[in-house]
């Protein structure tokens, strides 16, 4: 099992972490016009925010697990993030993106198992 809560991690850590760099990267117009038209409904400011997160997030996923520091951080990375899917598919639901929703599903999923796994059954 802990095999594959690791690998669960680590993909969803890739995941979030460039995601949540490209939000803190790209300004909101270029990031609207290559496909997350849901950005015009917010500021700058949070589009950053929410990259913030998701990359702080991928971090919490591995680094305290790995290093053995304050190891009860990852599985509540785990569900910040599933939180942070939550929301997003609360978003693209409110904007009638369904074909969003699926991957936001997906990723909370994933998301909840690791936290499940490393709160411990």
């Amino acid at each position: 099992m802990n095999v594959t809560l690791w690998i669960i991690a680590s993909v969803l850590a890739v995941a979030f972490l460039l995601a949540g760099l490209m939000k803190l990267a790209q300004p909101k117009e270029k990031l609207a016009a290559s496909g997350m038209a849901w950005t015009g409904d917010f500021s700058a400011g949070a589009v950053k925010a929410i990259g913030a997160v998701e990359v702080l997030g991928a971090l919490g996923l591995i680094l305290p697990a790995a290093l053995g520091i304050a190891p009860v951080l990852t599985p509540l990375a785990a569900t910040g993030l599933a939180l942070t899917m939550l929301g997003a598919a609360v978003v693209h639901a409110r904007r009638k993106e369904n074909q969003m929703i699926g991957a936001n599903v997906v990723l909370l999923a994933l998301a909840a198992v690791v936290a499940w796994g490393r709160f411990g059954p």
